[in-house]
């Protein structure tokens, strides 16, 4: 990444059916990733169920938008945060969620995992370390 390339944190705290802010969520992050920008994304608060597995949209009318979400690393985004508590606080674990991965370039294209489940204050600092947060 060259200098002065700015780092950008979607952060992620609604659930994912009921409005649309899951959905433009994920499609702004996959903008901002097609034209290069240092994309992370956060999710926390009821956030934490749209990476949960096994959406069952067909009740609800809509498109289940979740597959979506294993495309992130074909846009080289590899940086997943998952707040600890705001997983422990819904009843839900790390083996609740999706299983998002990434090529590391750096070692030989291994496969690796996207998610990185953090603390609440881990969090405060990654979102200290961005340069623009965009909250949906």
């Amino acid at each position: 990444m060259s200098e002065g390339v700015k780092k950008f944190l979607y952060v992620n705290r609604k659930a994912p059916h009921g409005t649309i802010y899951a959905l433009e969520a994920l499609e702004v992050v996959l903008i901002g990733a097609a034209f290069e920008q240092d994309v992370s994304l956060a999710f926390l608060d009821d956030g934490v169920f749209q990476l949960v597995k096994g959406w069952d949209t067909s009740e609800l009318g809509s498109k289940n938008f979740q597959p979506t979400y294993t495309a992130l690393g074909d846009y080289d985004i590899s940086k997943v945060f998952v707040e600890r508590e705001s997983l422990e606080e819904r009843g839900l674990t790390e083996a609740d969620l999706l299983e998002l991965t990434y090529e590391d370039e750096d070692d030989d294209w291994a496969e690796k995992s996207s998610i990185r489940v953090v603390s609440r204050e881990e969090m405060a600092e990654i979102m200290a370390e961005n340069d623009v947060i965009l909250s949906f």
